[in-house]
């Protein structure tokens, strides 16, 4: 490695000194309770269930008798997964099936989310599915949440889903009966589904989580959360226009990638914003452009799977795209890694001196980040607070030219919380924070989801498999599957991408139509031979000996997961230490979406299903 690649005078920054403050920034944030400081949303829980209000469906839901069916497959879920699982389904003449979806349309959290300013973080064109199926091609480079809501919608009627959908409906039980070789599934409005196998789409951002304030039920002003967004009090629509807010005091409560969204449209009409802060965003410029009508016109066969595995190309270091790593700000990390690659012998490079190498691009991207902050922050004060402290990929990345610019409002006043390890209590009438009242009228919880909690929050589902046997003490020392698909001890059950992608890629669908598919074909089998199948101990186990071997490799872009040296955040379960974690490598393919969709195609095309023991056949 070059010595100048590290030296201060080259780079501009001390790599040193910053670890040094990334250190201190992370101890003052280390909470004692990790998620624990979060309260599960639970329709159980009468004092919170208003989070859980379905203020979308405009008036009341319909009251209809209790169904009762015995069908081929159930899919649990009617967003991407859900969609894409069931029409698949539909593709290998499978039509005896039903969705389960607890919004009143499809979506998922593209039905849940409206909040003003919502939009996709990863290009369009990767990110929403079915393209070239329904004959779209998206209007931005980066859409926004109407445009991809009418996409589900449009994939729904494209595939005739909606007269098998359940909406409204949320499941309360799954069990497995031996005798029947049947999943018998419960509802909350009385239904009984009697299913020969499961596709399980819940989704990763399916069940908002609030942060365990206390106090947090005493407030009597107005309060939702960014997925309940409540427009009949704020007025307006998802471009903004909250005139509902122009006489109110406003207090956000999160500031990940939605509340980097949704700030600078409260910002812009309420009479005052408070903004509560315990660890800045990374936030870069979204560089949004509008899809060139030529190249949508002309566009071939084909182009947006080839679109997506040349975009994971590019993310897995396995090709080189200047285009679209100079267009998308997300890819610049990698912009980064390739100019510094130039600089060295990469093909004699150890897997130290690789490390090395990423270490200084992320002390790169990172500083180039602060230094955004003061460009546009016009307080020094103020940027200061703004600006990160950590790796890149400690928390999830944000892009957005709007955010920054939100602080040099009058009207905006930034509160940062990270001395008290955030908010200090929620009162009747406002926050309180840093020992100060602030009065409000209304709070929003932009807090997130249940994405790597507890399995039980994730999927929030109680499920039994043979032997009564429950899928959470079955997972109580980490997840356990083959190829992400399939559970020991839980026979006919699927899971379709939703909880966990298995391939750590920053787009959600690379491997989520891929894996639909060949679970789709595993129905049709089961169906054509009248067998009910689960994995075998062994074929877990050889599996989840092969993640921990790819986690261990580390490819291209590492989350912050490994090392006790991040910031608090959902990747490493609120700062907990490597050791009092859960094995995040058993949840993904450390080496990439292109190995794993590798995997599965060889696994999938073999005559004989491998790691699969057939439990009843007819």
């Amino acid at each position: 490695m070059p010595r100048r690649l590290r030296d201060p005078n080259y780079l501009g920054f001390d790599i040193e000194k910053n670890k040094q403050r990334y250190q201190r920034e992370r101890d003052k944030r280390v909470r004692k309770d990790a998620e624990d400081q979060f309260v599960e949303v639970a329709t159980e829980r009468s004092d919170l269930s208003h989070f859980l209000t379905d203020d979308h469906i405009g008036e009341p839901l319909a009251t209809r008798g209790a169904i009762e069916d015995d069908i081929d497959t159930l899919v649990i879920g009617g967003g991407w997964a859900g969609l894409i699982i069931a029409a698949r389904l539909r593709d290998a003449g499978l039509d005896n099936f039903r969705i389960v979806e607890a919004g009143h349309d499809f979506g998922g959290a593209w039905y849940w989310n409206r909040y003003p300013g919502c939009q996709c973080d990863v290009q369009s064109y990767f990110y929403m599915p079915l393209l070239e199926e329904t004959g779209y091609v998206p209007k931005l480079r980066f859409s926004y949440a109407p445009e991809i809501f009418e996409h589900a919608q449009r994939i729904g009627k494209h595939f005739r889903l909606y007269e098998k959908a359940i909406f409204g409906t949320w499941v309360t039980e799954m069990r497995w009966n031996e005798d029947g070789q049947r999943w018998v599934i419960s509802t909350n409005r009385g239904d009984t589904l009697r299913a020969r196998s499961v596709a399980l789409a819940t989704g990763p951002a399916s069940r908002p989580r609030l942060p365990g304030i206390p106090g947090i039920t005493t407030f009597k002003g107005h309060s939702f959360h960014t997925s309940r967004w409540d427009y009949s009090y704020t007025g307006g629509d998802p471009d903004g226009n909250l005139t509902g807010l122009a006489d109110k005091r406003v207090g956000i409560i999160g500031t990940g990638a939605t509340g980097v969204q949704v700030i600078p449209k409260v910002a812009e009409s309420a009479k005052e914003t408070f903004v509560f802060q315990r660890t800045p965003s990374t936030v870069a410029g979204r560089n949004n452009a509008y899809t060139d009508p030529e190249w949508a016109r002309t566009r071939g066969p084909n182009w947006q799977r080839d679109m997506i595995a040349n975009f994971d190309a590019v993310r897995e270091m396995k090709a080189d795209n200047p285009k679209l790593l100079e267009e998308d700000t997300s890819m610049r990390f990698l912009a980064i890694m390739h100019r510094l690659m130039k600089e060295v012998n990469i093909a004699t490079m150890t897997p130290p001196a690789l490390a090395e190498l990423r270490e200084i691009a992320d002390h790169i991207i990172m500083e180039e980040i602060r230094n955004h902050v003061d460009t546009v922050v016009k307080d020094p004060k103020t940027a200061e607070k703004l600006k990160p402290w950590y790796g890149y990929t400690c928390k999830r990345p944000t892009f957005n030219d709007e955010y920054l610019e939100a602080f040099n409002r009058p009207n905006v006043t930034l509160v940062d919380v990270s001395a008290t390890q955030g908010v200090e209590r929620i009162t009747e009438n406002g926050v309180v924070a840093n020992g100060v009242e602030y009065p409000l009228d209304v709070i929003v919880y932009a807090s997130g989801f249940e994405i790597t909690s507890d399995f039980h929050k994730r999927i929030g589902i109680p499920i039994y498999g043979r032997d009564n046997v429950s899928i959470y003490d079955y997972w109580r020392g980490g997840m356990r599957t083959l190829l992400g698909l399939m559970t020991h001890g839980f026979p006919n059950m699927f899971f379709v991408g939703g909880l966990f992608t298995f391939s750590l890629s920053i787009n959600y669908c690379s491997t989520l139509d891929p894996q639909a598919q060949v679970i789709a074909g595993l129905i049709r089998r089961l169906l054509d031979n009248g067998h009910s199948i689960h994995p075998t101990i062994e074929a877990e186990d050889d599996w989840i000996g092969q993640q921990i071997e790819a986690g261990a490799q580390d490819f291209a872009v590492p989350l912050g997961t490994k090392g006790d040296d991040c910031t608090p955040g959902y990747y490493n379960h609120e700062g907990r230490s490597f050791d009092q974690r859960r094995d995040f490598r058993r949840e993904g393919y450390g080496k990439g979406s292109i190995a794993y969709l590798s995997v599965l195609s060889e696994w999938a095309k073999a005559s004989e299903v491998k790691g699969v023991e057939v439990l009843r056949s007819r």
